[in-house]
């Protein structure tokens, strides 16, 4: 999520587009004026998990966000908080969205997404339970690791290295156009 910033939140002067030197040259940036607040606007991390759910055959739980339009499944996710380690941070919210219990959570690696201004450091969690929702998310689905449809963007290509890590090529979601 961008914010638009258009006050210093430091003295509540409005910020303007000041160029400055920085470390690798000039750099153009919300700034203030009076009390040279810099508004960095540096991606935030967002934790994402491949969820096996070993009680349940390896079958992969993607859920349905209550706040997306459509019927669009995808990855657990959720941002990192202070003072967590990124490994903690999934699985808190592995747990706070799905009531499991996860057993070990491997890397699966980093992706930009620019269009939300994020990074997204993804995991594959084997976990185990009964699911249970947060009101966050609608609605789930479990399924076989060969069934899984892949989106291009942000998690997807997360999901589409999981796959391909357990021999799997992935099948892509058709484009809307």
């Amino acid at each position: 999520m961008t914010v638009d910033y258009k006050f210093c939140p430091v003295c509540a002067t409005p910020l303007a587009w000041i160029t400055a030197a920085e470390d690798g040259g000039d750099k153009a940036r919300l700034r203030c004026p009076a009390c040279d607040f810099t508004h960095w606007n540096n991606p935030t991390p967002v934790l994402a998990a491949v969820i096996e759910c070993v009680d349940q055959g390896g079958r992969v739980l993607l859920a349905r966000n209550a706040a997306w339009p459509g019927r669009f499944f995808g990855l657990i996710t959720g941002f990192m908080e202070a003072g967590e380690t990124p490994e903690e941070g999934i699985c808190r919210e592995i747990a706070e969205e799905t009531s499991l219990a996860v057993d070990a959570v491997q890397l699966l690696g980093v992706w930009d997404f620019q269009r939300m201004n994020q990074i997204i450091i993804a995991y594959h969690a084997q976990a185990r339970g009964e699911i249970r929702l947060s009101p966050e998310l609608a609605e789930y689905k479990l399924l076989a690791p060969e069934d899984v449809r892949c989106w291009p963007q942000g998690t997807g290509q997360a999901l589409a290295t999981w796959l391909r890590s357990r021999g799997i090529e992935p099948k892509w979601l058709e484009q809307k156009e």
